[in-house]
């Protein structure tokens, strides 16, 4: 996974290759699974659609440490990242504690979090983790509704957690400074996308339903060296 995201800027890996490199309890992580049906509505799609649930939590790990939960804070992001929803400060509901407790859920974010040092040492990771569900309740729903993007992170994780009864969702990663890209289709609990977010962009295509009401879930986690994104500048969290 390091050699791929060293070469390439993104690495993509299976659930058993992303289980042996980070360590990961699968089934401890499996039993997190019920906490995506319970995810409140997002409110600030400037779209108009209603097809995003989503909570989000912030942390910190220190270089060699764990992470670390920080006071509940908004989810902002400047225009030159998201041209949707940039510049508006987002208060999400928070990760439920049982969730941000599980040895699971600390022991994936800091080993993503070590794996990242690897590829850049720094003193501290400013971490957001985001749950997502995007559903096809009316048609169609947009895992990225602001198209090709880069987040104004380090690194960044997308995590597939489930995917029912849909068609569509191809994930994309491009060059950011170049015309070169791949394109697939995650399809397996905890198969996981890894991203240098300075060299490449990435969006992933809307989903329709194939036969029901569908459903994909997700974690992106995020990893920023220089506080976490905020409308004066870094905040140290």
């Amino acid at each position: 996974m390091l050699a791929s995201l060293e070469l390439d800027g993104y690495a993509f890996a299976a659930p058993a290759e992303a289980a042996a490199a980070l360590q990961l309890d699968l089934p401890g992580l499996d039993a997190l699974t019920a906490s995506w049906d319970a995810l409140p509505r997002d409110a600030y799609l400037r779209d108009g659609g209603a097809y995003r649930s989503r909570r989000h939590s912030c942390f910190t790990q220190d270089a060699g440490g764990a992470p670390q939960p920080v006071a509940h804070r908004p989810h902002w992001q400047p225009t030159a990242y998201n041209a949707l929803h940039g510049g508006l400060t987002r208060w999400f509901e928070a990760v439920d504690a049982a969730v941000r407790g599980a040895p699971a859920w600390g022991q994936l974010l800091g080993a993503l979090g070590a794996l990242f040092a690897q590829r850049r040492a720094v003193p501290r990771w400013y971490i957001e983790a985001h749950q997502f569900r995007i559903d096809t309740h009316s048609g169609i729903g947009r895992p990225t509704p602001e198209g090709a993007h880069r987040d104004g992170v380090d690194f960044v994780a997308v995590v597939l957690v489930a995917r029912q009864h849909v068609t569509g969702g191809e994930t994309r990663v491009f060059d950011a400074h170049g015309s070169s890209g791949v394109r697939f289709t995650m399809a397996q609990p905890w198969s996981m996308l890894l991203m240098d977010d300075a060299r490449v962009i990435h969006e992933t295509t809307p989903i329709q339903p194939d036969g029901a009401q569908g459903w994909r879930d997700t974690l992106v986690l995020t990893y920023r060296s220089q506080g976490f994104q905020s409308p004066e500048g870094t905040a140290a969290g």
